[in-house]
């Protein structure tokens, strides 16, 4: 039998960090998001006697005994996190099998690439397995092996956004609540917003553990400065969503650029001179607005633009160290299916 899952990256367009404890229980946050055409990928295979986790992206391959706890030692840990707590929870031992996955994205990117690989991984033990979960409960199981079982900093938004797709309007309670909102937007709005959007890896993958973990010390502390950013990033974020179901391009610019704005507010690590030039050279060839994808630091930037003045955005971009990535938004979450290996393309 061979499983196969996959799962939807995502760019966060407003309000991301304020779904990050403990600004998130103190205040409750809210998340614009939506899924691009860039996934996380697995596949899992019954085997003879071994267990085994390739990520061939990353060019790792590990291989353990069968048993019921394997140690997370820094190897794969997010693929182990998984089928221990699937073990735990289910009172399952899934017994031999190799696992191999892959992302369209790198780690660090600011698409929740990470987030978006324990989703996939779930998703597939969930098909392979016949687990009883829903879309809630499946994010909310990658959330526990991401941010309890493996101790990762990082907010709540992107387990939801790769197991529901689509774009969502995010609401996170102080109770540790979790509220999504799928958005009906119109077809020629996510049309325009694709045609008015570029999409830049700016070459330079970051750990977003550190830039989060700064703004939850903030946070903490009660930095003035960095808590009224969070509520600017609130109050953008409700304002986004009515620009976008509207199709007004020109206040979704707008907006993003004044959250942009207040993000760098919230922790000094989230931009740097290398990200300032990306944005000085965008704007400066016709860009409206812009801003970083997921924590800062590095990975994706997005830029609002005139389509008329798109190439001109594009041709500036190409002149850096980075990449324009072409991109289309999806409404489909995760998903899994199932196939006899006579049918597969390798007849594994």
């Amino acid at each position: 039998m061979i499983v196969r899952s996959r799962a939807p990256l995502r760019l966060g367009l407003a309000g991301g960090g304020t779904d990050v404890s403990p600004y998130s229980d103190m205040f409750g946050g809210v998340v614009l998001n939506a899924t691009i055409d860039l996934h996380a990928h697995c596949t899992i295979v019954e085997a003879a006697d071994r267990i085994s986790f390739s990520a061939t992206d990353l060019g790792v391959r590990v291989e353990y005994p069968v048993s019921n706890f394997l140690a997370l030692d820094g190897k794969l840990d997010l693929h182990k996190g998984v089928y221990n707590r699937i073990v735990q929870d289910f009172g399952v031992r899934p017994g031999a099998f190799r696992m191999t996955t892959y992302s369209d994205a790198p780690p660090g990117s600011g698409l929740g690439s990470s987030s978006t690989m324990v989703v996939a991984i779930v998703k597939a033990f969930v098909e392979w397995l016949g687990l009883p979960l829903g879309e809630y409960e499946i994010a909310h199981l990658a959330y526990k092996i991401e941010r309890v079982d493996l101790g990762l900093s990082g907010g709540k938004q992107d387990q939801y956004a790769a197991t529901f797709g689509g774009f969502n309007f995010m609401e996170f309670g102080t109770d540790g609540s979790v509220v999504v909102n799928p958005l009906r937007v119109k077809r020629w709005i996510v049309d325009e917003l694709e045609s008015s959007m570029i999409l830049y890896y700016t070459g330079a993958s970051r750990e977003s553990a550190s830039i989060i973990d700064e703004q939850k010390q903030n946070a903490k502390a009660g930095n003035v400065q960095a808590i009224d950013a969070m509520h600017s990033l609130k109050s953008s974020c409700i304002e986004m969503k009515a620009s976008i179901l509207r199709g007004e391009i020109s206040g979704f610019a707008r907006i993003l650029g004044e959250s942009w704005a207040s993000k760098k507010r919230m922790a000094a690590s989230i931009s740097n001179p290398a990200i300032e030039l990306v944005f000085d050279t965008a704007m400066a060839a016709g860009a409206v607005a812009g801003k970083i994808s997921g924590a800062g630091g590095g990975g994706f930037a997005m830029f609002v633009v005139n389509p008329e003045r798109r190439i001109e955005v594009v041709h500036a971009l190409s002149n850096l160290d980075g990449k324009v990535v072409e991109f289309g938004f999806t409404e489909g979450g995760c998903h899994g299916w199932k196939i006899e290996p006579a049918r597969s393309a390798a007849g594994e």
